[in-house]
């Protein structure tokens, strides 16, 4: 365990672990996404505390018997239980979908979001009450320590938490929250009214420093910040705010993956199982893979259409390749997320049953949250399709070229973070361009051998230069200056 010269503490919406209780005990089952995937990582050598919502019945169940701070595996724990109804509106109207839509650009704008009563109800009562309750267990958890304490609070779902901690624990406490969706710049978040959008702004700005995934959303914020906030200036160019006697930092912090515990559980039994089957299933064929929650930002339709158009232009293909789709739902309490599902396995149906020769399938779906299966696909792609409208960063992209031992070519949306990181080694493509995307994987399949190898190469090296402990220790290191 690295000693570290502050506490750290970590403030989520979702924690790393989920709770279940089967005959009088709990179990706890690491979380999936990002955010757990690259913290979880950090736990490892870092003493951590980790506050975070009691999201299910067992997690409310556990926190009924672990009330406090509990160890958990590698990580110090804290649950909080808002009131379901504060939670619901703070969730499910204000952060899902409203804040995620904004920043990802998704809203079809002649027709959504209206602002109505309830939607200002749920962002004072909802959303501002949720994040009061985790800065105040924050401010709890730190109470009478005379050490140097470092607060992370994680994403969009807590951009009034800095101002509320603030105000309880003054300069006791280094803010620095990390955001890791899109920045968008001042057009898109004039979706939100002006009211809104400045109290979510100056709560921001009690920060100390603000980590951003890339460059791009570094610079967005800060002129957002200018055009919003009469009184906000940048001092230094892209690196530093000013407003109201503060000074704010802001700087790009692209997350990343442990590198070395991947590879290990690669060569994992349970990985090795799913890697035996899928190679059963696609034979000699060549796989095309994508790897996503099922959202409408991952764009998974457009690349499901692409895909069809690419069989219908080059049928000397089919029966030669195969597109296995590992597909894990998410806020299906979110009707435009429940919608998209439906959506995918329509299409899925279609370019099943129009192409398909009765022993070859273009498509196949799995449903469900399965890392080990996850992780035995990336060993074997012979094409990564990662296309997203907009992404933070895209770890599928990073683990599949950690993990592949084909020299498999990625294809990679230019609207992903991770695409400031990896230049020209991926083959770039407009998210909306299907055209673009159906000769991308084509270039990808006759691809020679050398080139691929080339560009796999430089993938890796770069993921392995910048990994999730890198990612980390630069953040750290930061705090230390302030």
């Amino acid at each position: 365990m690295i000693t570290t010269p502050f506490r750290i503490v970590v403030v989520s919406n979702r924690g790393p672990y989920s709770f279940t209780k089967r005959d009088g005990e709990f179990h706890a089952t690491r979380g999936s996404g990002g955010l757990v995937t690259a913290i979880g990582a950090i736990a490892r050598q870092y003493e951590i505390l980790w506050i975070s919502c009691a999201l299910s019945k067992g997690d409310r169940e556990w926190l009924s018997t672990h009330n406090g701070v509990q160890e958990v595996d590698d990580m110090h724990i804290r649950l909080i239980q808002p009131d379901a109804a504060q939670f619901q509106a703070y969730y499910n109207v204000i952060s899902n979908p409203l804040l995620w839509f904004v920043q990802h650009q998704l809203y079809d704008t002649p027709r959504l979001p209206i602002f109505d009563q309830g939607t200002w109800r749920a962002w004072s009562e909802g959303y501002a009450g949720v994040n009061r309750q985790l800065a105040e267990a924050a401010a709890e958890s730190i109470a009478g320590t005379n050490d140097r304490v470092l607060i992370l609070p994680q994403d969009y779902h807590l951009y009034l938490f800095p101002k509320v901690l603030r105000e309880l624990v003054g300069d006791k406490a280094i803010i620095q929250p990390f955001l890791h969706i899109p920045f968008p710049g001042p057009d898109a978040w004039r979706v939100l009214p002006l009211r809104m959008r400045r109290e979510l702004l100056e709560a921001m700005l009690h920060s100390d420093r603000i980590g951003f995934q890339t460059e791009r959303d570094t610079r967005r914020f800060l002129q957002t910040c200018v055009d919003t906030l009469p009184d906000a200036r940048v001092i230094k160019p892209w690196r530093r705010l000013a407003y109201r006697g503060r000074e704010i930092d802001a700087a790009p912090y692209p997350i990343s993956l442990d590198v070395e515990y991947l590879r290990q559980r690669s060569d994992s039994e349970e990985v090795n199982v799913h890697r035996a089957r899928f190679a059963n299933q696609i034979g000699d064929r060549k796989l095309i893979l994508r790897v996503d929650r099922v959202e409408p930002s991952k764009n998974i339709l457009r690349g499901l259409i692409a895909f069809k158009n690419f069989l219908n232009a080059y049928p000397e293909f089919r029966g030669k390749v195969e597109m296995l789709a590992l597909l894990v739902p998410s806020r299906t309490e979110v009707a435009e997320y429940a919608r998209y599902l439906r959506d995918i396995m329509a299409l899925v149906g279609e370019i099943n049953a129009t192409l398909s020769d009765g022993e070859w399938e273009p498509v196949h779906v799995l449903l469900g949250n399965n890392y080990d299966r996850a992780i035995a696909a990336f060993c074997m792609y012979d094409v990564l399709v990662v296309n997203p409208l907009a992404d933070g960063m895209n770890l599928v992209a990073k683990e599949g070229v950690i993990l592949n031992r084909k020299d498999g070519v990625l294809i990679l949306s230019e609207e992903a973070g991770v695409a400031e990181e990896f230049g020209d080694a991926p083959l770039l493509v407009s998210p909306y361009d299907v055209f673009g995307t159906r000769e991308a994987i084509r270039t990808a399949l006759e691809m020679p051998p050398e080139e691929r190898a080339v560009r796999a190469v430089r993938l890796r090296e770069q993921v392995e230069a910048n990994d999730i402990h890198a990612w980390f220790r630069r953040q750290l290191a930061d705090a230390g200056e302030i």
